[in-house]
């Protein structure tokens, strides 16, 4: 069993069982009908992201950026660029530090500490996310050095997404797995994105990525819910939108990742043309819109997305 696999079975045997966090089987139909043709799906916003120029650059921007793709839960205490999320904000921010300098070596990266990175993103330095931040692209270093480069790291992979997946989720920058009822329940967000993002950046070419989950994270359930795909116990959306954190690794929080994994799984049933990596750039741009930013969302503060 990959890691991808293993993913997509935790996920279904979590939403079986789930107490607080449920999918509404009966509301997939009709909603998978109105999702968009694969064509129409989104890529990288080209102004947040290199998606031209060297492959090698491209290539080392997806790596940089994902290993640091996660904070939603600290994100209302940072300081934000005019109109942008956090997530835009720290995307925006290496994006400069690649046009103006080019990629870190990993040497480079193997060395970071809280304020070079605070500053490539214009924060505090002190801030909680920040030594997180640096921490995450210090294992990335040392994991890119050791495998001879970012090039490298995916030649090795031969072309299959599901193998990158595999050698990430190996690394402590990428780590995401919880606990349920007793149980692993691995989910590898940021693992599994990587792959995707350096598709949709055309720095790597996979033949297998259909076999990616989505990529579960605090907005696409909280989307999901709005949308009635998902149904969130009463009191866990009282807590949410008094906007206190959902703990990470609890119950509600692991039942809403594992929900939405396991919704895209039914949607491509009733959708063949669409995978979920496709469904999940569909149902993350839609978490954009003000419909969906006018409603608090679930936050926790970990580093699994």
């Amino acid at each position: 069993m990959t890691v991808v696999d293993e993913v997509r079975a935790a996920c279904a045997r979590v939403a079986s069982r789930a107490r607080l966090v449920r999918v509404d089987e009966a509301a997939i139909p009709a909603y998978a009908a109105a999702l968009p043709a694969p064509d129409e799906v989104p890529g990288l916003d080209p102004d947040a992201h290199v998606v031209a120029g060297p492959v090698a650059d491209r290539i080392a921007f997806v790596l940089t950026l994902d290993a640091i793709n996660f904070g939603s839960g600290w994100f209302p205490t940072i300081r934000k660029r005019d109109g942008k999320s956090g997530y835009f904000t720290v995307a925006h921010g290496v994006r400069d530090r690649f046009r103006e300098h080019g990629p870190w070596s990993p040497a480079e990266l193997a060395e970071i500490d809280a304020a070079g990175i605070a500053a490539v993103l214009e924060q505090d330095p002190d801030h909680e996310l920040m030594a997180l931040f640096a921490r995450s692209l210090r294992d990335l270093g040392a994991r890119v050095g050791e495998r001879g480069g970012f090039d490298a790291v995916v030649a090795a992979a031969g072309g299959s997404a599901v193998a990158l997946v595999e050698e990430l989720a190996g690394w402590d920058c990428f780590a995401d797995v919880s606990v349920y009822d007793g149980e692993r329940a691995p989910f590898f967000k940021r693992a599994q994105i990587t792959a995707s993002d350096l598709d949709y950046a055309g720095a790597a070419s996979f033949g297998d990525l259909d076999r990616l989950t989505l990529f579960a994270d605090n907005l696409i359930p909280h989307v999901l819910r709005l949308d009635g795909v998902l149904r969130f116990d009463p009191d866990v959306v009282a807590r949410i939108e008094r906007g206190e954190l959902i703990e990470h690794d609890s119950p509600e929080e692991v039942e809403m990742r594992a929900g939405a994994v396991h919704a895209a799984e039914l949607i491509c049933r009733e959708r063949p043309d669409l995978t979920p990596r496709e469904v999940d750039q569909v149902l993350w741009t839609k978490g954009g819109g003000a419909e969906y930013k006018a409603v608090p969302r679930p936050r926790s503060r970990t580093t699994a997305y």
